[in-house]
């Protein structure tokens, strides 16, 4: 990783302060040059595991702690999610090589701000780094577009779920029926609909509630109010 330098920082101005959490030494010391070498941030504290840069964390309370993903001893994700809770003001970047979908949902549950890969060029991560600072939730661009996709999928899966179990009014008119015990061809004649017509709409709504029998069928009416659940007389 390359270190960047940016223009004078202003006399008045506040640097921000981070701790850099990373069990490979070698990568603690470049996050720490490029920090350095950047004049509106400062190192207050370094580890090489969770558990230590938690409690760097409650003894320096810095802006910005930048964690691995896979350290030894403790979860990085239940370091994050313990310095959201006890240190407020301090902000959680994941910086890792990981792109997998269930750490970054993992890093987001935890609290974090930002989730930036290793490979991320040096001036894009101190941008990175100074916007999550303002405020700001900033991602690597490969897992935003993989979040995207992701959030996509999701959404269309949930409006097919909601259409397989949204019925229509002739099909909620023949699950009364045939949970009232009518056959398909007494429902048919109550409809005034051909019993095929019937057995086409049966086989839609018993698809779309994923219901296999008769019993089901009339749970799942009771449940939709769709059937009336008979009072019992004392």
């Amino acid at each position: 990783m390359l270190s960047t330098k940016t223009g004078p920082l202003h006399p008045n101005a506040a640097r921000i302060r981070c701790v850099i959490a990373d069990d490979h030494e070698m990568l603690r010391y470049g996050v720490r040059r490029l920090l350095e070498d950047a004049p509106d941030f400062a190192v207050v504290g370094e580890a090489g595991d969770a558990a230590e840069a938690f409690r760097l964390a409650l003894e320096h309370r810095p802006n910005l702690v930048l964690l691995d993903i896979g350290m030894p001893g403790m979860s990085s994700f239940e370091a994050g999610r313990l310095i959201e809770e006890r240190c407020s003001g301090t902000r959680i970047v994941y910086l890792t090589m990981h792109e997998d979908q269930e750490y970054v949902q993992q890093a987001l549950r935890s609290g974090a701000s930002g989730y930036l890969l290793k490979d991320t060029p040096a001036s894009l991560m101190l941008d990175a780094l100074r916007e999550v600072h303002r405020g700001e939730r900033r991602l690597s661009p490969q897992i935003e577009s993989k979040l995207k996709v992701g959030e996509a999928l999701s959404n269309q899966a949930a409006r097919v779920a909601l259409r397989r179990g949204t019925l229509t009014l002739r099909e909620r008119e023949v699950m009364k029926l045939l949970a009232e015990g009518y056959t398909v061809r007494k429902a048919a004649v109550v409809l005034g609909i051909s019993a095929k017509t019937v057995e086409a709409h049966k086989f839609n709504l018993m698809r779309k509630l994923d219901i296999h029998n008769k019993a089901q069928l009339v749970t799942v009416a009771i449940q939709k109010k769709i059937l009336a659940v008979p009072i019992p007389i004392s």
